[in-house]
């Protein structure tokens, strides 16, 4: 009878913990692809790390390998958060309802153009009928802004040239197969000293609100607050403030869509590629 009862406990006990583990959510965190996908990772799972801690939230990094694949993820409503561009934010805010937790208040989004050093090309007049990088026709200051800037303000023609990633962009243009390239600063930055070292920017957008960390309605309010009081809390150390430089954010702070207006009025849905 004690043995009975004995496996009887174990039963249960085993059951419960089986229906706990199926209970527990684990939130999808998708991050836009600005850099190659072992990059992203060795930047956002040491922040997710720490938002698990401060939360007692779990936390799943989903990696897209190109700019194209996060934007299909996110139209078909598959994060439960995610670092995006601001375009893409007003898409995903029109389509499921995604609206920004965080962003960063010390830098804007400001799209630059870069040629080689050595190149013959001393103004932006100078690319008409070049070909040109871009990470992807919807990468909002790198290409999106850019490519309206170079049409409205420039008159140019150009043909671009979509190679996936910022980081495929400044190759291009290192290795010639491209007269410049649309990037942003901070991209830029994260580049090894050689290769940074050999661009010159000739070029700078309209500098507008940066990335968000956006969230999905379905999130529960009670862990959006908990994810926005733990990254408030993280942006205050140093500890912190260290991860959170390399995505990069300088200073994080509360974000909202009244941040992100302005870019309605810039007629930015001409070049905007539906996936």
């Amino acid at each position: 009878m004690k043995v009975k009862l004995f496996l009887l406990f174990m039963v249960t006990v085993l059951f419960s913990a089986s229906i706990s583990a199926l209970a527990e959510t684990v939130y999808t965190f998708g991050v836009v692809p600005q850099f190659e996908i072992t990059k992203l990772s060795k930047i956002w799972n040491p922040v997710l790390q720490k938002l698990q801690e401060e939360t007692g939230l779990k936390f799943k990094l989903a990696g897209a390998p190109t700019i194209s694949a996060f934007e299909k993820e996110f139209l078909s409503g598959q994060f439960d958060f995610a670092y995006m561009n601001p375009f893409h934010l007003l898409i995903a805010n029109e389509s499921h309802g995604y609206t920004p937790l965080v962003r960063d208040h010390g830098k804007k989004l400001q799209g630059i153009l870069v040629v080689r050093n050595d190149s013959k090309i001393s103004s932006v007049k100078d690319l008409d009928n070049q070909t040109l990088a871009f990470p992807s026709p919807n990468a909002l200051g790198a290409s999106m802004q850019m490519r309206a800037e170079l049409h409205d303000k420039f008159k140019l023609n150009i043909n671009p040239k979509y190679v996936k990633t910022h980081d495929s962009v400044y190759l291009n243009v290192y290795l010639k197969q491209a007269a410049a390239g649309g990037g942003v600063s901070k991209t830029l930055l994260k580049q090894n000293k050689r290769l940074r070292d050999s661009m010159r920017i000739i070029h700078k957008t309209i500098p507008v609100a940066p990335h968000p960390v956006a969230v999905h309605p379905r999130v529960k309010q009670s862990d959006r607050e908990k994810v926005l009081a733990a990254f408030i809390k993280i942006s205050k150390t140093a500890e912190g403030q260290a991860l959170l430089a390399q995505i990069p954010i300088k200073q994080l702070g509360k974000a909202s869509m009244s941040d992100y207006q302005e870019l309605k009025g810039m007629n930015l849905k001409r070049f905007y590629v539906a996936q």
